[in-house]
């Protein structure tokens, strides 16, 4: 077994260079060479993530070619350099939004999301003339402490935690001499403070499915944009695709005549081509009669809804879409969402991303392999995994069986001798002696 890492002293090599401590426990050291010299730099730490870290980030220094930019690094690395400007943290978001190595997430919701998480934070340690190189772990350390209160999904918390991390790492000029607060890894959330919740994403049964496409040709059944709603519906069902890749659909990326959709997945940005399904196939060639363009959307009014941006280019029209698929899934009495004790956001049960669970259980239930399924769903393996673990059951069950033996288990000839026992214990009828004279003859 191997030695912990508190109890021995850690020593690690990297390409260019090797983590070290001394003595066990003890500060972690990075020895390196550059222009034929060795160095070694105390990164003034005992926790070994955080040493690692800091590793990773002062590797790109070693590595660089520039004389001027190597130069630069080595100052930094032997500390001569003093941070050249101070920088209160209430001002430092007005930095950090102009640094080139800022976060460049691909929504406008992430991106307000850092500022959002940055503000939280400033608000949360109320010290209008503190110096963002005086924030501490501690400080940190206090922040995670509170988030923890605010019944928040572990992911959320964790998310939060990313952001700081991210932003102070951006603006360590001002932090020159303190390592990022937000290093350790005890201020994360363990996924395990979840696991006695016992709710999670369902699939749809094909009962059910059915019943969600009869409510949709329900004229009684009003939702804005119905007709399109449904087709959405059946791409989802069909094809297994998320809500976005089946409302932003267009027709150029569909072949009536061979049958085929090609799907550019938005989050992923993998390519996929599905076949179409009959069901399908009649809903897409109805709905041709509209189309006026190839490049035209399949769903157009959805589609610009779904595309509506708030004053601050913040999409909130993903949102209004969502709430009217949801519509959809309560009229055939399901309640997609659940309140559960400890979390202020209630946890989705049943919802549109469903529709891509069914598609895999159904293609799991009818033997399709798994490869096959991953090739139309794209990359997202653990939804595939969920369904397809009754392969593992199954060579599982074989294994016992085989370790087993026939260790307690009654063989054929030992059940009918038994029972033949039992039979000799009745009252004899012809009825009886025609049994006997089954189970003995050869």
């Amino acid at each position: 077994m191997a030695k912990s890492k508190k109890t021995e002293k850690v020593r690690e090599k990297f390409d260019l260079g090797t983590l070290y401590q001394k003595e066990p426990g003890g500060l972690f050291f990075f020895r390196y060479q550059i222009n034929n010299s060795r160095k070694t730099r105390s990164l003034k730490t005992r926790d070994y993530e955080a040493a690692k870290e800091q590793v990773q980030q002062f590797l790109p220094t070693i590595r660089a070619t520039s004389v001027e930019v190597l130069a630069a690094h080595v100052n930094e690395a032997r500390n001569l350099e003093k941070a050249r400007d101070t920088l209160l943290l209430a001002e430092a978001w007005e930095q950090y939004s102009k640094q080139p190595d800022r976060a460049t997430p691909a929504t406008v919701s992430e991106q307000l999301s850092y500022e959002t998480t940055f503000k939280e934070f400033v608000s949360f340690l109320d010290n209008p003339l503190l110096q963002i190189h005086q924030v501490t772990h501690e400080d940190a350390l206090a922040y995670a402490e509170h988030l923890k209160t605010k019944e928040l999904a572990v992911d959320t918390h964790n998310r939060k935690i990313k952001r700081l991390r991210k932003i102070f790492n951006v603006l360590k000029h001002y932090c020159h001499k303190t390592t990022n607060p937000f290093l350790a890894p005890t201020l994360f959330r363990k996924s395990r403070e979840e696991q006695n919740q016992g709710i999670r994403r369902l699939s749809f049964t094909r009962e059910q499915e059915l019943q969600l496409l009869r409510v949709l040709e329900d004229p009684k059944k009003k939702v804005l944009n119905k007709p399109e709603i449904k087709i959405i519906y059946y791409l989802g069902m069909y094809t297994g695709q998320r809500m976005k890749d089946c409302i932003m659909l267009r027709w150029n990326r569909i072949n009536l005549q061979r049958r085929t959709i090609e799907v550019k997945q938005f989050k992923t940005g993998k390519e996929v081509s599905i076949p179409i399904a009959p069901q399908l196939y009649n809903v897409l060639l109805e709905a041709q009669a509209t189309k006026e363009k190839d490049h035209d959307f399949v769903c157009p009014n959805v589609a610009k809804r779904y595309s509506r941006e708030d004053s601050r280019g913040k999409n909130v029209g993903n949102n209004l879409v969502n709430i009217d698929t949801l519509r959809v899934i309560k009229w055939i009495g399901l309640e997609p969402s659940v309140n559960i004790e400890g979390r202020k956001k209630a946890v989705t049960v049943y919802g549109f991303h469903s529709l891509r669970h069914s598609f895999a259980s159904h293609c799991a239930e009818a033997g399709v392999p798994k490869a096959v399924v991953l090739s139309i769903l794209g990359t997202d393996s653990d939804i595939v995994d969920k369904y397809y673990t009754h392969i593992g059951e199954e060579a599982q069950h074989k294994a016992m069986i085989a370790i087993a033996g026939d260790i307690g288990v009654l063989s054929p000839q030992d059940k009918i001798n038994r029972t033949l026992a039992y039979l000799a214990s009745l009252q004899e009828t012809d009825e009886l002696s025609e049994i006997k004279r089954l189970l003995t003859e050869n």
